[in-house]
């Protein structure tokens, strides 16, 4: 491929709205073009890059028993109904009406039309496991897109789900899945960190996410400082610290007149903020919810969420605590009646705690549940932070790093199969649900993530399995019909010799064309100029390497051969 016809421009600057490395580098090296928030073209160096990595899927995929399949992304809103997402996935679910005014929607995921898949394909335990995927385009209306490929509204996406008779045969495909994911992420060239996940608007039980650590990552991941278990912010538990032990003494109001923060009220009172109990309140698909934490800790809403089942959460106004008659600020499920009370279980680990009298400027001493009130739900609602201790190990503690995630594995179990019908006969003649799986990867996300991870002032370094060539040639003086004949020669010799080239035959300056060599980040630059031909040689220097060194032209092709073998064998 030569530089002069190439189907793409690079820029000296990024444009304004570019935030993330990622989003900056791919945009200055021409690799993709913005249309509209979260939706782009992948240009043609882009698109080879996209193209590598997946084969690498496609390769891991079916040595791991998965058959490729391609389902449509346009699908009727009815089996959206039948599955009850059409609801629960909101205004990310983009809806439209085809000519005869039949409600449709443009695919975010495929569980619903795979899941109809298996109801005709699976009939018996015989057919089970299988096993397909596909690499196809993905549509959700994201509220706020940004970092350029890393959160958009149009994607290719790596979907794979699996169908199972028994929760053995999932967990095999499941761990085989995992084993895939890894293989993928180190034949990229990509450490990615697998930690515990929240399953979202997916649904199931087990899940994990595949991370790739960058400062610029919208995800929290913690990880323990000992034995290295690590999950997901919204999933992580903690070991919540006893309070020592106190026999339990009677209410008492106390006036604590301005003390609407836990933190006034911590320095009214002159005790600790484990010593209190904390009152918030949200609306959860309407109806509004008393929350109770101990003050120490704060209110992970994904599991608050996911204890409710509710599709739509959010912090509740003070007009609709007044209107419940509860005191914003001073408040506790203390003889409170008709609403809802989900309360953290910290408040077990201690007693005689400090809560709202529901009245204006009045705490109570010595609130105790269940003495003193009763909740409705009683379970783990708490958000992890740096610093809180592992659960896993109980001596190491919490380190949080920002993380991207590039994949996400389910076990969904029976949640779509129940519901639209894929059952199969078991060895008993007995009709039973499938058990099912699915396992994601953002195939554009995982290119910015990799740039993301890899570059420097001067622009990308990909790892070399994924870069959207081999080597740059850069033919200094074009003008001149030694550089041109010797570097054209070249091109066609390491053509023939398997390498992919991008040939830089414009009539620029050196400073152009190295500066352009290294936004684009090819992993090998091969220089031929006046000075090189001088001693019938060629300049062959790596991304990241300082300074090159000077091949005979016989050696070159042979020499760089070797050298991008090595290079693409690197694994992560």
């Amino acid at each position: 491929m030569r530089m002069s016809t190439l189907f793409q421009r690079t820029l000296r600057q990024p444009p304004a709205e570019a935030d993330t490395a990622s989003h900056q580098l791919l945009l200055r090296a021409g690799m993709i073009h913005q249309l509209a928030a979260g939706i782009y073209s992948i240009l043609p160096l882009g698109l080879r890059a996209i193209r590598k990595i997946e084969q690498i899927i496609r390769e891991e995929m079916n040595a791991a028993d998965g058959q490729e399949v391609l389902m449509p992304t346009l699908q009727p809103l009815e089996i959206w109904e039948e599955s009850g997402r059409a609801y629960t996935l909101g205004s990310v679910l983009l809806r439209l009406q085809d000519r005869r005014e039949r409600d449709m929607v443009l695919a975010p995921t495929h569980e619903e039309v795979v899941t109809l898949l298996g109801r005709l394909t699976i009939q018996s335990y015989r057919d089970l496991p299988a096993v397909v995927y596909q690499l196809q385009i993905k549509f959700r209306d994201e509220p706020r897109p940004r970092g350029g490929l890393i959160r958009v509204r149009e994607f290719t996406m790596k979907d794979a789900y699996s169908f199972h008779a028994d929760e053995d045969s999932l967990d095999d495909t499941y761990q085989a899945m995992i084993r895939a994911y890894r293989n993928i992420f180190s034949r990229c060239g990509l450490p990615a960190l697998m930690v515990e996940a929240d399953s979202g608007a997916i649904g199931g039980k087990d899940s994990h996410e595949f991370m790739l650590l960058a400062p610029t990552g919208e995800d929290q991941v913690l990880s323990c400082s000992a034995c290295g278990y690590a999950a997901n912010m919204e999933k992580a538990q903690f070991v919540k610290p006893a309070l020592p032990p106190e026999p339990e003494l009677p209410l008492e109001e106390v006036a604590t007149p301005g003390t609407k923060t836990i933190a006034d009220l911590s320095r009214f009172l002159d005790i600790p903020a484990a010593k209190t109990a904390k009152a918030v309140f949200y609306q959860a698909d309407g109806q509004l919810v008393f929350v109770v934490i101990r003050g120490d800790l704060e209110v992970n809403e994904v599991k608050l969420k996911n204890t409710l089942k509710a599709t739509d959460l959010r912090l509740a106004t003070d007009e609709e605590v007044a209107r419940a008659g509860l005191v914003a600020g001073y408040a506790s499920p203390v003889g409170v009646r008709g609403v809802k009370v989900v309360m953290d279980d910290s408040l077990l680990l201690g007693n005689n705690y400090v809560a709202g009298a529901n009245k204006p400027d009045t705490h109570l001493r010595n609130v105790n549940s269940p003495r003193d009130f009763q909740a409705d739900s009683v379970t783990d609602i708490a958000l992890a932070q740096e610093g809180y201790r592992c659960p896993r190990c109980e001596h190491g503690t919490f380190v949080v790093t920002r993380g991207i995630e590039v994949g996400h594995v389910f076990k969904l179990g029976t949640v779509y199969s129940e519901r639209l019908g894929a059952t199969f006969l078991d060895r008993e003649g007995q009709q039973r649900p499938c058990i099912m799986g699915c396992y994601g990867i953002g195939v554009g996300r995982l290119m910015a993530a990799a740039v993301e991870q890899n570059h420097d002032e001067r622009g990308i370094i990909w790892p070399a399995a994924i870069a959207p060539m081999h080597l740059y040639l850069a033919a200094l003086n074009m003008d001149q019909p030694e550089v041109a004949e010797t570097a054209t020669r070249l091109y066609q010799e390491f053509t023939r010799a398997g390498l992919e080239v991008l040939f830089d035959d414009r009539l620029e300056t050196a400073g152009v064309k190295f500066n352009d060599a290294d936004l684009l980040g090819l992993p090998l630059r091969v220089t031929v100029s006046p000075r090189t031909l001088r001693n019938q040689a060629a300049e062959v220097k790596g991304r990241t390497e300082a300074e090159g060194r000077q091949v005979p032209l016989e050696r070159v092709v042979t020499e760089v051969q070797e050298a991008v073998g090595r290079l693409v064998a690197q694994r992560a």
